[in-house]
């Protein structure tokens, strides 16, 4: 049986009415304040949920230097860039807010704000509404993503400064993968490292692949339930899932971000015993190791040219033997982990790619897909050149087992499940933007 695509189920810049997330969404019209919170940087979005429409956006960015500055964008004015010399998250958020009472917002409503929170351990299955309960279970996370969730928090926080009374929705990275099964998530290590201190996978990139698997599900004119797919979100940060039946049974990334596929800076998958190797060798220590791992390898490490694929297959095309390297290895990892999802699948319907790389780099795609035959896929050279603009997505010769260029959308989703839990909230209230 050949799988048909339905080009015109996405409306660009919308996510398909098959959504989970279209049909939560209450219809009250209202607007969600999308934060992505980063450690010297927040990203924002003002997003009408029902329809995907933006509004607004733009970015803080090296938020507590003399250098910080603001970045924000009405669509379709130009942006407008201002300074803010050691601004804060709180003084970034607020001055946001300025920014939509001076474009005349002043009277509308918010729903709420909703926030990635990249770590939700355990306990945080689903998005949830922000309380003070909920605020201490992430700040107790932190020690599994440093680098993230004090970020996060520092949104959250610095929205309820300036809008106390706003609702805020957290929408955790981590949630989607909850669904694993034991022998997915299970290291093998002493029993005691899960039990007690947390030691397991727990897969990242979760609001990426749960929001482009409902896309790819549309595309194809079929419900999630019964389809087998690998996501591929490749980007300056790369994982793959498995899903089955529109839950994720198996991830590449583990404990840590740093696990799994090659990435920009990060190496993935190394063997544990050079920590301890190098340690005896250099006599560096393990936050000095696991920090080269973090921010001087992958892509960066290999190539010599840097962490953007763009520059790296530029120099292996000009015959930069390291950026070649740098590119196989990237192809290589990539091709043999969702081979090797598709273990938990049984068989594969479609192969999605997305993020910067996944959606933009037909010599990445290409590369894979020539080395995936063996299940069932070819690349459509003149489709693949063209990111599938032409052919609703597909970028592989139309048979049984597709692959698929889908655009993420994290906003969207953010937004969206924001309004829904929200909606659901029967002690929900709306905060206008002069409370």
């Amino acid at each position: 049986m050949t799988a048909t695509l339905n080009p015109m189920s996405i409306p660009a810049g919308t996510a398909a009415a098959a959504s989970s997330g279209q049909v939560a969404v209450d219809g009250s019209g209202g607007l969600v304040l999308v934060l992505n919170s980063g450690s010297s940087s927040v990203k924002f979005a003002l997003v009408l949920p029902g329809s995907g429409e933006r509004l607004m956006g733009g970015i803080g960015e090296r938020l507590g230097t003399p250098e910080a500055v603001l970045r924000v964008q009405w669509f379709p004015a130009a942006a407008v860039t201002e300074r803010l010399p050691g601004a804060s998250h709180q003084a970034v958020v607020a001055r946001v807010l300025d920014h939509l009472a001076e474009a005349g917002h002043s009277g509308a409503d918010l729903l709420g704000a909703g926030h990635r929170v990249v770590h939700g351990g355990e306990r945080f299955t689903s998005s949830i509404r922000v309380d003070d309960t909920v605020l201490a279970a992430v700040r107790s996370f932190s020690h599994l993503a440093p680098l993230h969730n004090p970020a996060n928090l520092a949104g959250i926080e610095a929205v309820r400064a300036v809008l106390p009374d706003l609702p805020q929705v957290a929408v955790f990275d981590t949630a989607f993968h909850q669904t694993m099964p034991p022998y997915a998530f299970r290291y093998a290590v002493p029993e005691d490292w899960y039990t007690e201190h947390g030691v397991r996978r727990y897969g990242f990139h979760g609001i990426s692949h749960r929001f482009v698997s409902e896309q790819a599900a549309a595309m194809l004119g079929r419900a999630p339930g019964g389809l087998r797919l690998v996501t591929a979100h490749l980007g300056n940060g790369c994982s793959a899932t498995a899903v089955r039946d529109g839950v994720s049974v198996d991830t590449t990334m583990g404990l840590t971000p740093l696990d799994g596929l090659v990435m920009g800076t990060r190496s993935g998958d190394v063997d544990p015993g050079l920590l301890g190797y190098l340690a005896g060798r250099t006599g560096r220590g393990v936050d000095d190791l696991t920090r080269a791992l973090n921010v001087d390898s992958g892509l960066e490490g290999l190539s010599g040219v840097g962490n953007d694929m763009r520059a790296v297959e530029a120099a292996a095309a000009g015959g930069n033997e390291r950026a070649r390297l740098a590119l196989e290895v990237f192809v290589h990892r990539l091709s043999k982990a969702i081979a090797g999802l598709v273990v938990g699948l049984e068989r594969l319907d479609a192969l999605v790619f997305t993020g910067g790389i996944g959606e933009n780099s037909a010599v990445v795609r290409g590369l894979v897909l020539g080395r995936l035959g063996f299940l069932g896929l070819t690349e459509d050279v003149q489709a693949n050149a063209d990111h599938g603009q032409r052919t609703g997505g597909r970028v592989s010769m139309a048979g049984p087992v597709l692959a698929l260029v889908v655009a993420t959308d994290e906003e969207l989703l953010i937004a969206r499940d924001t309004a829904r839990v929200l909606a659901a909230d029967p002690s929900r209230r709306r905060a206008g933007m002069m409370s």
